[in-house]
């Protein structure tokens, strides 16, 4: 389903999208040093307000900031930037999107049910994008699980073992926080939760791919890819519709669509299969 959807919407895809995330979160950061109580006033996610023609707080409350610490904001943005951006890369800039979108419009459609069935909102009901941001921390080290991070910038500590503490905070937020805390976990994990499996229910799609994908793109990265190849991919050149040499077989996209996407042929298939950078490593073997 997600190559169906990529090779029909994929062109659509924002690129770099966790830049425009860090934008917005820089905005907001602005925003509540000058005026405080500018954003709990016009742009939180408050689903009585949405249903009663706010409707740019679907997406405004997005500006809200990691922290008011002017120091720890930078760092803050520094880490969601890196994650989010090494997500785009492992995955493609339509799934980072997917992935991403799904978990804000999820958290803005559990906070209008929460409305419909108690009444709660705004204040009463705060739900904000700190489990969203946790959802990529969990995405990303259950890709890299054994990359190292400097805690307070000297203990170094592999991203597995920082995941594993998350999910206790998270278990003691579950238990000790409001219903606002409650719903914004659940909502988070399930996003969380389906995006991988449907990923890991795909042959050869393990964490340990996707890793060793991000691996080799990050090896041969700023090479050409529109030369000849050695090996296995010195294959038979075709010539497609507007004059483009090269085509990927999962989602249709050439040179012509995007001229940093990158193509090679896979060894293991049967037959002239080529593929872009984001189905190399995730497609089905044509045997």
């Amino acid at each position: 389903m997600l190559d169906k959807l990529e090779r029909k919407f994929g062109k659509y895809a924002i690129k770099n999208l966790m830049r425009y995330i860090i934008v917005l979160y820089a905005i907001g950061f602005f925003l509540s040093w000058i005026m405080p109580e500018v954003y709990y006033a016009y742009f939180c996610l408050d689903a009585e307000r949405i249903l009663h023609g706010e409707i740019w707080r679907i997406f405004t409350f997005l500006l809200n900031s990691p922290s008011n610490n002017p120091v720890f904001v930078i760092f803050s943005l520094y880490f969601y930037y890196l994650l989010g951006n090494t997500l785009e890369q492992v995955w493609g800039a339509f799934r980072f999107n997917l992935y991403y979108l799904t978990g804000v419009l999820s958290t803005v459609l559990a906070a209008i049910i929460v409305y419909l069935v108690t009444g709660l909102s705004g204040i009463f009901f705060y739900m904000d994008t700190y489990y969203i941001n946790l959802s990529l921390f969990l995405a990303f080290a259950t890709i890299i699980p054994d990359m190292q991070v400097l805690v307070m910038f000297i203990i170094p500590v592999r991203m597995k073992w920082l995941a594993l503490l998350d999910i206790v905070l998270l278990a003691v937020s579950f238990i000790q926080g409001g219903w606002s805390t409650r719903v914004s976990i659940l909502v988070a994990l399930l996003n969380f939760l389906c995006y991988f499996i449907s990923l890991m229910r795909k042959k050869g799609y393990t964490a340990r791919q996707m890793h060793r994908k991000y691996v080799y793109k990050k090896a041969t990265r700023g090479s050409s890819f529109g030369g000849a190849r050695s090996g296995s991919s010195q294959r038979n050149r075709v010539t497609y519709p507007g004059g483009a040499k090269h085509r990927c077989a999962v989602c249709g996209r050439t040179e012509l669509d995007d001229d940093s996407l990158e193509f090679r042929f896979c060894s293991k298939c049967n037959g002239n299969y080529e593929y872009c950078q984001d189905h190399l490593f995730t497609h089905t073997h044509v045997k």
